[in-house]
């Protein structure tokens, strides 16, 4: 999987992010530069979606 980019605009995708679905948290949001799987693991188990179609939406962001 290649990089999705999210250092630069970080804390614009987490303000969307936390947007669009109210429950997330600061832990679950919390982005570490080269942990981009654990990242979207996180995600996948807190939104209930795919992997794929949680690096589509943030690569839309």
């Amino acid at each position: 999987m290649d990089k999705l980019n999210l250092k630069g605009n970080w804390n614009v995708v987490k303000g969307k992010l936390k947007q669009k679905y109210g429950d997330l948290t600061d832990d679950d949001l919390t982005y570490i530069e080269g942990k981009e799987d654990e990242f979207i693991g996180r995600l996948q188990k807190r939104i209930g979606k795919s992997r794929e179609e949680i690096i589509d939406e943030l690569r839309s962001l």
